[in-house]
């Protein structure tokens, strides 16, 4: 019983004494740099201007981010299929990357709140003859590879049963076949799909309809074991909305009246 009581006492009496393990949250201040996982073939959320720097509603919001934690941000630029990998490589600390919250990432990775919240609009070559959603029935689709909605996309075209769904790496090469008449439609972001038509990089393409898949609410993420930077990143976010910092953004790099990010009975 002594004996015991004695372990006990030398284990707990350790425990006081080693020093806590520092999180993510506090090797991000340590360090003086935040590393932010951002897509930069993704107007108006990232991009590049005239001297190939870095702009967008992300990269704004991972400066921001950087600011609150007095740290200096550094944009990573990453592809959407590698967001996730970029993270569990440890190439970057946080992304800001425009990335769904699907329970299927969350297996992978720690996702926070909404961030941004995007309506999906249908975008077609103006030879196809498509005018509306269903119209793409039969036609020949694509969109970017694993976002949300390629995703909802493919699974349009087999639930129609005929037709072609195909998969690119970047938006810029949705945009690029689009364009060139090797797609008829894609489905996109309304973000997406207003800045592409208007920046008249890719001719004879127009916004047609709206597409009816569900908003896309999108997420910051970082590892799933990150209680303390997550729980950070959360406030964050909460910031922004109560600040008017992300209708500031929206109003910046996108227009108009920013979307909710409320979920009835879940977000408020």
């Amino acid at each position: 019983m002594k004996t015991s009581v004695l372990a006990f006492g030398l284990v707990a009496a350790t425990a006081l004494t080693s020093p806590a393990h520092a999180d993510k949250l506090d090797d991000i201040i340590a360090s003086g740099t935040l590393r932010c996982a951002v897509v930069l073939d993704f107007p108006p959320m990232g991009s590049r201007d005239e001297n190939n720097e870095p702009i967008g509603f992300d990269v704004d919001y991972c400066n921001d981010l950087a600011t609150a934690l007095g740290v200096t941000a550094e944009i990573v630029e990453t592809p959407f299929p590698e967001r996730i990998p970029a993270l569990m490589s440890g190439r970057v600390d946080v992304g800001v990357a425009s990335t769904s919250d699907t329970l299927e990432r969350a297996k992978t990775v720690g996702m926070t709140v909404p961030y941004f919240a995007f309506e999906m609009a249908v975008t077609a070559n103006e030879k196809s003859g498509i005018k509306s959603f269903e119209d793409m029935k039969g036609k020949v689709v694509g969109a970017t590879a694993g976002t949300y909605e390629a995703i909802a996309l493919e699974n349009q075209v087999k639930a129609w049963g005929e037709g072609e769904f195909r998969p690119y790496q970047t938006q810029a090469d949705v945009f690029l076949a689009l364009s060139q008449g090797q797609l008829d439609a894609t489905v996109s972001t309304s973000t997406v799909a207003q800045s592409n038509v208007k920046g008249g990089k890719f001719p004879g393409i127009s916004v047609v309809d709206k597409a009816p898949f569900d908003i896309d609410y999108v997420a910051l993420f970082t590892n799933r074991e990150e209680y303390g930077f997550l729980n950070y990143l959360n406030l964050f976010v909460n910031q922004q909305v109560r600040t008017g910092r992300y209708a500031e953004l929206y109003e910046k790099w996108v227009g108009g009246e920013a979307p909710s990010l409320a979920v009835n009975g879940v977000y408020r």
